[in-house]
């Protein structure tokens, strides 16, 4: 296996570790371990890399966590977020979230929020509208718009998925090409293996980062592929589990161009009229259907949670 895609792997074993223990102490040893390299490499090898140091990266990701959750959960205090992400120090928090942002993170809350209220009033003045009904098949409430973009609005339970994937870190916003490069390679690797077979495949696209709050140049995003769970995988190729649990999924049928279109009414005009909360898991893409005639059929899947 090529060297560069060797250390690729290692990285990327680092940042799913990372994500998914963000409120544990972690340390070098233990990340080390975690990349099969030395410590006394391991440092050079992720700066060299990545861009930052490991613990830039980690306090990083742990103050653009902290940011989403300061809006996205009005019902947890700000020092219970900082304790969710990893802070045991509410000081060192504060002090480090004004550096990174330029304001408190009672400023941020407020501001992020008077935001939202604004953006709620201009939708309020728009045609779209977020029209709720019981089915009585399913004995659930669904959702429709009156957005041409959108086919139904669910609340349902997805199950735990185990996907191998492709990784990218930049600006992908609106990149059709750089999309169907990553799907390219992933399925070059899975064919061959007779893992596209599955007539339960899913294909995916993972977000771990919030584009309104990580500069672009570090979004990391995930092209994915449902795989067994004994799959082994190498190289570029890695794997992780989406973990399952309840979801908004909302299916549109859109062209490259009018994702965000489609991403503003889920997170902009539907949650915030649903009674439902963002849950602390990444949203991501399921692609039912294969495009056609240069619409694509998407799934978006928001991770939500009842109100209290």
């Amino acid at each position: 296996m090529p060297i560069n895609k060797e250390y690729v792997s290692r990285i990327n074993k680092v940042f799913d570790h990372i994500e998914s223990h963000l409120d544990e102490d972690m340390t070098l040893d233990e990340l080390a371990r975690v990349a099969c390299f030395s410590k006394f490499h391991f440092s050079r090898v992720f700066a060299a890399m990545t861009g930052e140091t490991l613990f830039q990266f980690i306090s990083r990701i742990r103050l653009e966590k902290a940011a989403a959750l300061l809006v996205g959960d009005m019902n947890k205090s700000i020092t219970d977020i900082a304790f969710q992400v990893g802070f045991s120090d509410i000081s060192i928090f504060s002090r480090n979230f004004k550096q990174y942002f330029g304001i408190s993170a009672a400023e941020y809350r407020k501001n992020k929020l008077s935001n939202i209220s604004q953006n709620e009033s201009n939708h309020g003045q728009r045609n779209d509208r977020i029209i709720p009904y019981y089915c009585s098949v399913t004995h659930q409430m669904k959702w429709r718009t009156t957005m041409k973009l959108n086919k139904s609005i669910d609340v349902t339970t997805l199950p735990n998925m185990t996907v191998a994937y492709v990784r990218y870190v930049g600006p992908y916003k609106g990149d059709g090409a750089l999309f169907e490069k990553l799907f390219n390679k992933l399925f070059g690797w899975a064919g061959p293996k007779g893992l596209l077979a599955n007539p339960d495949l899913k294909t995916i696209i993972m977000y771990h980062d919030a584009p309104e709050i990580t500069d672009e140049a570090k979004l990391r995003t995930s092209v994915c592929v449902t795989v067994p769970e004994d799959t082994k995988v190498d190289g570029e190729i890695g794997k992780m589990n989406i973990e399952g649990g309840l979801y908004a999924v909302g299916r549109f049928k859109v062209k490259t161009d009018e994702f965000q279109l489609a991403w503003d009414t889920m997170c902009g005009q539907w949650l915030p009229e649903s009674g439902y909360l963002p849950d602390d898991k990444p949203c991501f893409e399921m692609y039912p259907e294969e495009m056609k005639d240069g619409v694509h059929t998407v799934d978006i899947c928001v991770p939500v949670k009842a109100m209290p």
